[in-house]
């Protein structure tokens, strides 16, 4: 007769909050008969950065508490029990380590120096006989199966996406494993508040294009009524330079951001209806977005720290400037150009802005004003509810002609008003209010 083992593992959550098509989940389940869970918000995100920004303002931080509390709910249906602590982690695990003698560490893997300097605050508070197990769980392509290496990713997007087009596949999604049994334990931790956070409770601003709770169980309801139940899906291409209300796009993207949606889930739900209802063009550039999304994690995956230079991946010298107060006309949306003054004035309303509109307002910022474009960058990443360091930095990178735009283009913003509000409805919309 077999003894029952009582190995426990610990998973540590990081932009990985969902239980479906979770690699580390998966292999931490598959791997020990008890787990347990933890999510830090780590108190160094939420305090300023170097250019007076909060690193998390308080769109970001409601949509993120929202997740935990969810994500908390799901992991109890698998008998796994989620800790939540507002500390750095380096404080917590090594207890939770020698509480339940833990051996064996599940998480995502990270490459970004902020995320890497955690991670290794925390290996060397810890013995060397506990095995960590770093998984990639945040791309569509796996990074095995593109069949290329790292210093080879290719400068130029359509030579990524090609490649990954016609010689990768996307993996199946992986179905949630559960723990048979719970552990019996005592969980004193309770997820903080946005008062505990530093924050003042709000609320939801009535024109937001992101009206959405945080977390997977909102995530995968906005995925079915987006694609299954209103069919929006299928004029995707025609409708997502839009810029109000919430169906002109399919906002994933926060959801993505802090992993409580998977790409893969995405991308295998696209194809279930491209079987049960039609394929077009929508359809195909649905997943187009998430190959760009993928290529903004290679990018900083090959070019590391660059991505935060001054100089970008492309090492330019441009003079650029950091006048405080042009950067506050631009925060407050007080410049010259009524149409940035709109997307402004929505993300500092809302936390979030357009595709359209956030390329418009980064190449006023860094091609019109000269000013330096990791200002901007990090007021995005303060500000945004779908903040995520690839696609932030890779895309102000882009447009501010030190990324991977072989182009170097600058947008004539007053042109594209005229295309994408013609009337003016966007702009009123947001304009009006600082009127009275």
């Amino acid at each position: 007769m077999q003894t029952e083992q009582n190995n426990i593992g610990l998973v540590w959550f990081k932009n990985d909050l969902r239980v479906h098509d979770n690699a580390v989940l998966n292999k931490a389940i598959s791997e020990n008969d008890k787990i347990i869970g933890l999510f830090c918000f780590e108190p160094q995100l939420f305090e300023k950065d170097p250019f007076g920004f909060r690193k998390t303002e308080k769109y970001r931080a409601k949509f993120l508490i929202e997740t935990i509390i969810d994500l908390k709910q799901q992991l109890k249906s698998l008998n796994i029990e989620l800790f939540v602590h507002h500390a750095q982690p380096e404080k917590i695990i090594p207890n939770l380590v020698s509480d339940y003698q833990i051996q064996n560490i599940y998480l995502q893997n990270e490459w970004t120096s902020e995320e890497c300097k955690t991670i290794n605050n925390v290996k060397s508070s810890l013995p060397e006989s506990v095995t960590w197990h770093s998984i990639y769980n945040q791309f569509l392509f796996h990074p095995d199966d593109i069949n290329l290496e790292i210093p080879e990713i290719p400068q130029v997007f359509t030579n990524f996406r090609k490649k990954v087009e016609k010689e990768s596949r996307v993996r199946p999604s992986l179905t949630e494993l559960s723990i048979q049994q719970a552990l019996e334990i005592n969980n004193p931790t309770e997820i903080p508040s946005l008062s505990n956070l530093g924050f003042s409770e709000f609320e939801t601003h009535a024109n937001t294009a992101f009206p959405f709770q945080g977390g997977e169980t909102a995530a995968l309801k906005r995925l079915d009524i987006y694609f299954f139940e209103t069919k929006k899906l299928g004029f995707y291409k025609k409708t997502r330079n839009g810029l109000i209300g919430t169906d002109f796009s399919s906002k994933f993207s926060p959801w993505l951001a802090n992993g409580s949606l998977s790409p893969r889930t995405i991308y295998w739900e696209v194809k279930r209806f491209e079987k049960e209802h039609v394929k077009n063009e929508s359809t195909y550039w649905l997943i187009f977005e998430l190959i760009w999304r993928d290529y903004f994690k290679y990018i900083s995956l090959k070019h590391g720290n660059a991505i935060f230079k001054i100089g970008g991946i492309l090492e330019k010298n441009y003079d650029w400037n950091t006048n405080q107060t042009m950067v506050e006309h631009w925060i407050n949306g007080t410049i010259a150009s009524p149409f940035v003054n709109a997307n402004m004035l929505e993300l500092k309303k809302t936390g979030w802005m357009s595709n359209r509109g956030r390329q418009n307002v980064a190449s006023y910022f860094s091609k019109e004003l000269m000013l330096d474009w990791r200002i901007g960058a990090a007021y995005f990443e303060s500000m945004l509810i779908d903040y995520d360091v690839h696609s932030n930095y890779g895309n102000w990178m882009y447009v501010s002609g030190v990324g991977n735009d072989p182009r170097d283009r600058k947008f004539n913003v007053q042109l594209q008003a005229e295309r994408y509000d013609p009337n003016g409805k966007f702009q009123n919309l947001w304009l009006q209010e600082t009127l009275f």
